[in-house]
């Protein structure tokens, strides 16, 4: 019998609906069919491809409510969150690519020096993988899997995605969006199951693995891919480090952390989880947001800021890190309150490096604030995690907050504000050391979503190439003149003086290629385009 998952609704425990468990067969058909149609996908023009894809948006607008209605009942979101985190980053992407991707993916011409490359053109043009493998997880399951999703399509490729196993509805509502576009029959199909149907998913072998997720689940997922092997873009967890520089905006500050800290109950990947505030304004800040968390609301009322816990097992990290940090003499705003799946955001402070609420992900409403007493210091310490995805530095000095934001090992920083920064659709985004690698949205977004083939056509009409056989005690003379004359030290005419016997050798040779060097140069500056 085959099995299956029944899905809940965050918001009242009610039963959405029951789901077959995709098995392994399955998964190989599901793997041939997206392999014919991204043959047909592949050889369809970007522009003709981008025509079809861009029509989303509309898709999205047309029925927006209902849209966030399912992802509010999956996720326990408030509305706001929904537009905010889930839809919003889908239409900019659409809209960045519709703008640029036809450009981003276009042949790309080279020039070739008239010596090293006689008469010949060169360049690479950007081909799709095939079929790529999307594993999303349950906090941002619109957004992070539409987002990787369509930059594979637009590159050509087809998709198998699947969801975590608390996100299946949201994968049914992608599909049953993407269906009312004109797309090759099978070309996006949705693998359904938990952490065991992943691992079937990779065992069929799709050409690219995106997987967004835990370090535990990318460790993984990494090994697994390794066997056969899978190329794999990892986009994992965070620790990210607020950094408060003394001459802060103290109550933009305050109001930032809070968003930062607490946005989606603090199940972002981005969330502030550590901040570090200069001693001389630490006092007057840790009292902002001790007034500012006292109004924060819970729930899903008509002023509720914070909604309910999609997964109630990541409470169980949370409520460690919290009493291990009262345990080793943090301070709190409150008790750690869980009303059903509503959590009530938490303060600590005199917090130190020791407690695990400043080392490990929390992906929780804990906001653990620390004093420093330097810039040096505060560096040191965000540095001190192995995660490196997101920063924030926040100072009215910019450059000075720009001259701190490039020592942070991170994959992303913003200057006086949070979050914000990973929204922008043409930054790419990814992290660093355990936080994992890749890129996805931005031009390298598209760059990682396809791989490059390279070209060189000569057009020489010559019979023999200095470099080819037959070899002599001349010609290696030569080389060695004309690799002096290249790449040597002094001026243009001191080289020529002293490799003249070189330079004359190849004379004949030269001047039968200035035609073709002339037009590789016009390649290179972008006036013809022939490689």
């Amino acid at each position: 019998m085959q099995q299956r998952l029944d899905i809940i609704s965050v918001l009242d425990e009610q039963l959405l609906k029951s789901y077959a468990v995709s098995q392994s067969d399955e998964l190989a058909q599901q793997i041939q069919l997206a392999r014919n149609a991204s043959k047909i996908w592949a050889a369809t023009p970007i522009k003709q491809r981008l025509a079809i894809l861009c029509k989303l948006s509309q898709i999205i607008l047309d029925d927006i409510e209902a849209i966030t209605l399912t992802v509010m009942q999956v996720t326990g979101k408030v509305k706001t969150e929904v537009l905010l985190g889930e839809i919003y980053p889908v239409l900019a992407l659409l809209r960045f690519y519709q703008q640029h991707a036809a450009e981003i993916l276009a042949p790309k011409a080279m020039f070739t020096s008239p010596l090293a490359f006689p008469n010949a053109t060169a360049g690479f043009t950007r081909y799709p993988y095939g079929v790529v493998a999307v594993i999303s997880p349950w906090n941002f399951p619109l957004q992070l899997t539409l987002s990787p999703l369509l930059s594979a399509l637009i590159c050509g490729n087809g998709i198998i995605f699947k969801t975590s196993e608390l996100s299946v509805p949201v994968g049914e509502l992608i599909l049953a969006l993407l269906q009312k576009l004109a797309l090759p029959e099978g070309l996006v199909q949705q693998a359904i199951g938990d952490a065991t149907t992943g691992q079937q998913l990779i065992e069929q072998r799709p050409d690219l693995l995106f997987f967004t997720g835990g370090i535990r689940g990318g460790r993984a997922v990494m090994a697994q891919a390794a066997q056969h092997p899978i190329p794999v873009i990892l986009e994992l967890g965070g620790k990210d480090a607020m950094l408060v520089l003394e001459d802060a905006n103290l109550e933009r500050a305050c109001n930032a952390a809070l968003y930062g800290a607490f946005s989606n109950s603090g199940q972002v990947c981005v969330s502030v989880e550590r901040l570090y505030v200069h001693q001389n304004c630490y006092a007057k800040l840790l009292q902002l947001l001790l007034e500012g968390v006292a109004k924060i609301t819970v729930g899903h009322g008509a002023q509720g800021d914070l909604g309910a816990l999609t997964s109630l097992a990541q409470y169980q990290t949370v409520a460690a890190h919290y009493h291990d940090a009262l345990a080793k003499g943090a301070k709190a705003s409150g008790p750690l309150e869980l009303d059903g799946r509503y959590l009530k955001p938490v303060v600590l402070w005199d917090v130190t490096h020791e407690m695990r609420v400043m080392q490990e992900e929390t992906f929780g409403a804990l906001l653990p604030v620390m004093a420093v007493r330097s810039e040096a210091e505060a560096i040191a310490l965000a540095n001190a995690s192995e995660y490196g995805l997101n920063a924030s530095v926040w100072s009215r000095n910019i450059a000075q907050a720009k001259h701190v934001a490039a020592q942070l090992h991170v994959g992303n920083w913003a200057i006086n504000d949070v979050i914000k920064n990973i929204g922008h659709a043409g930054l790419p985004f990814g992290g660093t050391k355990m936080s994992g690698f890749g890129r996805y949205r931005g031009a390298e977004g598209l760059h990682n979503f396809s791989y490059t083939v390279s070209g060189l056509t000569s057009h020489s009409q010559l019979t023999q190439e200095p470099n080819w056989f037959p070899y002599s005690e001349a010609g290696f003379q030569h080389m060695l003149g004309y690799i002096d004359f290249n790449f040597g030290s002094g001026n243009l005419w001191q080289r020529i003086r002293r490799n003249l016997p070189a330079l004359q050798a190849f004379r004949g040779y030269a001047q039968s290629n200035m035609k073709q060097h002339t037009q590789n140069i016009l390649i290179w500056l972008g006036i013809q385009r022939d490689y």
